[in-house]
């Protein structure tokens, strides 16, 4: 398993404690395009889809 950056692991556990990207980018003073984008990154890294997204949320799969 490749070196995971903290601050992705960081953000995915303020988007899965909140269900929401936009709040754990208030959470952690970013916009949630980064959110989204950071979660991407670390999804990429690992090879697993962490989140199922809709409009009002996200949820985590059972990988995640």
């Amino acid at each position: 398993m490749p070196n995971i950056n903290l601050k992705l692991l960081q953000t995915f556990l303020l988007a899965a404690e909140s269900g929401s990207f936009r709040k754990a980018a208030e959470e952690s003073n970013r916009s949630p395009s980064a959110v989204s984008m950071q979660i991407k990154d670390l999804e990429e890294q690992i090879g697993i889809s962490l989140f199922t997204r809709t409009p009002q949320r996200v949820n985590l799969t059972n990988e995640g």
